[in-house]
């Protein structure tokens, strides 16, 4: 090994080196040049850690960069442990610049991880209180940035409870007040654990009076949401959340490796040491954004590698005789720029989001903010900001119900939350009609108290008039067209409705005749089978003064149904008369020259009547039993012709029915002049046969 030169000698043997005539000085070895940038290497990074605080924070970090951190890891962690132990107030800080680091290297932060459970463990069997504070509030703080899993602060605390003594559980009071607020965001039943412990520490009353005191503090603390303590102290939060790296190191792992041999030189082969400052080389100019000849440049003066004047003067050189050609480049790359821009800015490419992430981020937030809410009025003042597009109504009622279903009862909170943003603009009374019809159609999938909360959601919506009562149109009561779960629905419905307004006004809506129509599915009175399905059904729910009218109907149907059967006969009997008076007109001219020749005949056999009569009176002396025998036969033959009079006056039409009249009167009168002298012997038959002609006329 070569032995160690110190600058102001080296710089000695150069001078020297010069004078006597050399053009430069004299190279130096691989092992040399590396030892140089080692001790460059360690004398920057502690000259770092010592110098940072809050205010610089930011700038140190980009000067810690430019230190191959990848050849010296055990150097950082070595000063970052050494300064938080001198140090404990500065702690936060330390932390908080190895999580920028931890970001890039995450090695380094798993390897101070490491070194510092291994110290507390030293430190915890050689009970070393100091030691351990440091160590402990170190911890804390990596616990606090995200870099240590929480897993380990409650760890240790078991580890400083079980056997508790002043000086444990002092430690575990400076770990809790630390380390509490994060851990009760986390792990709320963990702290709660903890500090059970802790009850049971005072209660026992094993540790002295100023530890006691000390437990009582956190409680206080935690009582006042560890006001003072806070996770993170104001700038130092220099890394988001989501890019931080966390380690799980366990405290009983036996394997945990500090790695110690890192803090030492190591000379290393030309090729890996090269290699080495080329990776870190490209994590620089990563982190920082510098050029490639800017870091060679920073990395020429870190290996201690000084140009000669005739070497800058040439390089200047080029650089001017270069500096013509690189400017022709640059205007036309700005040029090329320029119209790849003017492309991009014509042809607009629209990229859709095929995951539906905005749509499953919009429903997480109206959940939250329904779940959140302490009332309908903020819940729906929230809702209203954030602004739902149209077309995306469906999403807030679908959670609303959803939410509502969940619930072990119906909670009135959803339904004014519905009925504001019905009465808000038409569009969600719109939405919440169709929601309704969807509900409706597919009620057989909610369980029973699920049908419930709904049902009595969409009943607050109706008795509030928030939403229409044409909604009932999809709502047909028949035994065919309903299922149990929509009849369960129907009557939940109803009954609340008839539970808020009373059972006179929802009569009375459900009977109002402009809305008849829409009530008619519910109502039915096509068929009455349906109507007695829906007097049985409102009957059984106990409203069944809802059904007078369907009673009424169905009292009357009979005699409505005759009244439309003669209806129908009667308009199928005014098209067949209508069909035959046409046919009829040809017909009445024959019908009259025969009604003329029945009447003369009829005339002529009167005559011959009365002149036989009057022979028979002036023949008196003849006997009675000849009269009464020639009175028959007349009788007979008078019936003869009567009977066929009379059936051809049904078969004829009016005029027939009136020259029939005219010869009936005619035939009384000969008749009574022809029996007016036997007429006492006679007169019951005459009189009876005269009845019998009456009744056939």
């Amino acid at each position: 090994m070569s032995l160690y030169v110190p600058p102001h000698i080296k710089r000695q043997q150069q001078a020297l080196a010069l004078a006597n005539g050399l053009s430069e000085a004299p190279e130096l070895d691989d092992t040399t040049r590396q030892r140089d940038s080692w001790e460059v290497l360690r004398k920057g990074i502690n000259g770092t850690v010592n110098r940072v605080n809050v205010k610089n924070i930011k700038d140190l970090v980009a000067g810690l960069f430019s230190h191959n951190l990848l050849r010296a890891p055990g150097l950082l962690c070595t000063a970052l442990l050494n300064a938080s132990a001198t140090s404990p107030t500065f702690t936060p800080v330390y932390a908080s610049l190895l999580s920028v680091l931890n970001t890039k290297l995450p090695a380094l932060g798993s390897l101070l991880l490491s070194r510092l459970v291994l110290q507390f463990r030293d430190s915890y069997r050689s009970k070393n209180k100091n030691k351990a504070l440091g160590q402990v509030r170190f911890i804390a703080q990596l616990v606090n940035f995200g870099i240590a899993h929480e897993l380990l602060a409650l760890q240790l605390l078991t580890l400083l409870l079980d056997t508790p003594t002043d000086d444990s559980v002092e430690t575990a009071v400076v770990l809790v007040k630390d380390v509490g607020l994060h851990l009760e965001d986390v792990t709320p039943k963990g702290m709660s654990a903890i500090f059970t412990r802790f009850r049971t520490i005072l209660h026992e009353g094993d540790v002295s009076a100023r530890v006691q005191f000390a437990v009582e503090s956190v409680f206080k603390v935690r009582k006042g949401g560890f006001e003072g303590y806070p996770k993170i102290p104001p700038g130092l939060d220099l890394v988001e959340e989501e890019e931080q790296v966390t380690h799980e190191v366990d405290m009983d792992d036996d394997e945990l490796d500090g790695e110690y041999e890192l803090d030492v030189f190591g000379v290393k082969e030309k090729g890996e040491y090269d290699n080495c400052e080329e990776r870190w080389g490209k994590i620089k100019r990563e982190v920082l954004g510098e050029s490639g000849s800017e870091s060679g440049s920073e990395g020429g003066d870190e290996n201690g590698d000084d140009e000669t004047d005739d070497g800058s003067g040439s390089g200047s050189g080029s650089d001017d005789d270069n500096s013509d050609d690189d400017s022709d480049d640059d205007d036309s790359d700005d040029a090329s720029s320029h119209k790849l821009g003017a492309a991009n800015a014509n042809s607009l490419v629209v990229i859709q989001d095929m995951s539906e992430q905005d749509l499953i981020n919009l429903r997480r937030t109206i959940y939250l903010t329904i779940m959140s809410s302490a009332g309908f009025e903020e819940c729906c003042h929230k809702l209203s900001k954030m602004q739902i597009p149209e077309g995306r109504e469906m999403e807030l009622i679908n959670m609303l119900i959803e939410c509502c279903s969940q619930e072990r009862t119906f909670l009135r909170y959803y339904g004014l939350i519905a009925q504001r943003f019905c009465l808000m603009k038409k569009r969600w009374k719109d939405a919440f009609y169709e929601s309704f019809v969807e509900q409706y159609g597919t009620i057989h999938r909610l369980e029973t108290n699920k049908l419930r909360n709904v049902a009595k959601m969409f009943a607050h919506l109706l008795h509030t008039d928030a939403m229409p009562w044409n909604v009932f149109t999809t709502v047909k009561l028949n035994e065919d067209e309903t299922t149990p779960s929509s009849r369960i629905f129907v009557k939940i419905l109803v009954q609340e409705i008839a539970e808020n307004l009373g059972i006179q006004k929802l009569k009375d809506r459900f009977e109002n005749q402009d809305m008849r129509t829409e009530y008619s599915n519910m109502f039915p009175r096509d068929v009455p089978r349906n109507t007695r399905f829906a007097i049985n059904f409102f009957t059984s729910i106990g409203l069944g003064p809802l059904t007078d009218g369907l009673r009424e109907h169905l009292k009357n149907a009979p005699k409505l149904i005759m009244a439309q059967q003669a209806e129908a006969a009667l308009k199928a009997a005014e098209e067949a008369s209508s069909e035959s008076d046409s046919s009829s007109s040809s017909s009445s001219s024959s019908s009259s020259s025969s009604s003329s020749s029945s009447s003369s005949s009829s005339s002529s056999s009167s005559s011959s009547s009365s002149s036989s009569s009057s022979s028979s009176s002036s023949s008196s002396s003849s006997s009675s039993s000849s009269d009464s025998s020639d009175s028959e036969d007349d009788k007979k033959k008078r019936r003869k012709k009567g009977g066929g009079r009379s059936s051809r006056g049904r078969s004829s039409s009016s005029r027939k029915k009136k020259s029939s009249n005219d010869s009936n009167k005619r035939r009384k009168r000969s008749n009574s002049a022809a029996s007016g002298g036997s007429r006492g012997s006679r007169g019951s038959r005459g009189s009876g046969g005269e009845n019998k002609r009456r009744r056939e006329n």
